[in-house]
């Protein structure tokens, strides 16, 4: 797929014409600097291979944080007619199944937080377990994972660890009823069994923010949001059960593909037609990935509150630490979208990409319906994150769909060849940012100048009309594995 031509849309669109086996034109949003500066071939190539699948409608999309990733590019959105043979892709997911980011607001602001940010740093650290391969913070039996897989965030709720309106502010309610937990491999479940309550390593984190700047009252009191107030923002995943599920679909997959008479540009785009066996095998087995991923961030939203408590005293409801809303990233939905003149039900792959409805969709909480689901972009450690508004017009242009974060710029090993840790750390110092990390070489895979910077790729989800944005948040204190 080398020399694939790019004809410009716009300030921030540009398409890859239909050519050889795709169904459909590639769609980047990405300005000039995006473009140039960087967006790789490899992840041009991948669009333009995902256009190749079975039963893609609309566009093979890049989102404006679009890089190279495993078969699909991370940023990539496909929808896919499950109606006309439509497939569903483990690649389209990726192995971090539901990796996504939840936004917790407070009552408290700046002045109150920062004389005691050291010691709810310190017992954020001691509490959440983060880190490669680290146990959690709940240990469970399998018979107790089995019931968090079928019932995702609901399970923590009915046993003390959040309430109903945790559920209420999270895509899906926090479960996804297709769910089985008898597709689960035993590797799986092993991984599985010990790490709920986990950050990780990598990309994860827990962030203490202060909103620094509001663009849209309006919409910022509709998710009670004010400018100097605390907010924790928590990113992570299905740790080691996600991966396992992803990996061994994958080899399932590839030995189906000459079944269904299916042939792909690269290996990596595995899959199966949606309701085929093999299909829906994996659907029920990502639906439980994604369940465990969801009670895995309400377990850190439990334990997020209970420092808050020991820290500034009182109850964590008086405090406000309300849930504003979990998003996310990683994860296949099947969506009914309007496409070619008539609404069809699509299987949504969004790897690396946000969900962002606007307002009146059933799937957005009631409670934000006349302004559109709330969006979370989170930036690096060094620099700001943003909450941003799905659009109407996001619907017709990305299929209800925006980008999840900065995008990196450069590899983990680039990172650690060209960073010093020392270096790193002063500058965060200097930018009065704390970290807490449990591995000097996480720390620098993820410095700041490691990832594109977030405004840029913020400012040109908007101006697409992709989403809006709502407030910035700047990091205060930061725990990464």
């Amino acid at each position: 797929m080398a020399d694939l031509a790019l004809i410009r849309i716009d300030d921030v669109r540009v398409k890859i014409p239909r050519t050889g086996g795709m169904l459909v034109d590639g769609m980047i949003f990405a300005d000039e600097e995006l473009l140039e500066n960087f967006v790789e071939p490899e992840a041009i190539t991948q669009v333009a291979n995902v256009a190749h699948l079975p039963g893609i409608v609309a566009y093979s999309f890049g989102m404006p944080d679009i890089h190279w990733g495993y078969g699909f590019p991370i940023g990539g959105v496909a929808g896919m007619d499950v109606d006309k043979r439509g497939v569903i892709s483990p690649g389209g997911v990726g192995f971090d199944i539901n990796c996504g980011v939840r936004l917790i607001r407070s009552n408290l602001e700046l002045d109150e937080v920062l004389p005691r940010l050291d010691q709810l740093l310190s017992r954020l650290y001691a509490r959440i377990p983060a880190g490669l391969g680290r146990d959690g913070g709940l240990s469970l039996s399998k018979k107790e994972l089995k019931r968090v897989l079928s019932q995702g965030s609901r399970w923590l709720v009915t046993h003390g660890m959040g309430e109903e309106a945790d559920l209420v502010h999270c895509e899906e309610g926090g479960c996804m009823p297709d769910a089985d937990p008898e597709e689960v491999s035993r590797r799986a479940y092993e991984r599985g069994v010990p790490q709920l309550g986990s950050l990780g390593s990598g990309n994860h984190f827990l962030e203490i923010q202060v909103v620094e700047e509001v663009y849209d009252e309006a919409v910022a009191q509709a998710f009670g949001v004010f400018k100097g107030q605390i907010t924790v923002m928590i990113h992570c995943g299905s740790r080691g059960l996600g991966h396992q599920i992803c990996s061994d679909f994958v080899k399932i997959m590839l030995s189906a593909m000459s079944k269904y008479g299916i042939s792909v540009p690269d290996r990596q785009l595995v899959c199966a037609p949606f309701y085929s066996e093999e299909g829906q095998r994996y659907w029920r087995a990502m639906c439980c990935a994604a369940n465990y991923a969801w009670a895995n961030r309400q377990m850190i939203t439990h334990m997020v509150r209970e420092a808050f408590e020991v820290v500034f005293g009182g109850a964590w409801r008086s405090l406000g630490l309300d849930l504003i809303y979990d998003v996310a990233h990683n994860i296949a939905k099947l969506e009914r979208h309007h496409v070619d003149g008539k609404w069809r039900t699509l299987c949504v792959h969004r790897k690396g990409a946000t969900r962002s409805f606007g307002p009146e969709r059933q799937e957005v909480p009631e409670r934000y319906r006349e302004v559109g689901q709330p969006v979370l972009i989170p930036g690096d450690m060094g620099r700001s994150s943003y909450l941003l508004v799905g659009r109407k017009e996001s619907l017709d242009r990305s299929l209800g769909s925006t980008c999840h974060g900065a995008g990196r710029c450069k590899s983990r090993n680039q990172a650690t060849k060209e960073i010093s840790y020392s270096r790193l750390l002063k500058e965060l110092e200097d930018r009065g940012i704390k970290v807490y990390s449990h591995s000097k070489r996480t720390l620098v895979e993820e410095a700041p100048e490691a990832y594109k910077d977030v405004s840029m790729v913020v400012e040109v989800a908007e101006v697409a009309g992709l989403s809006k944005k709502v407030a910035r948040m700047r990091p205060l204190g930061v725990i990464k594995g």
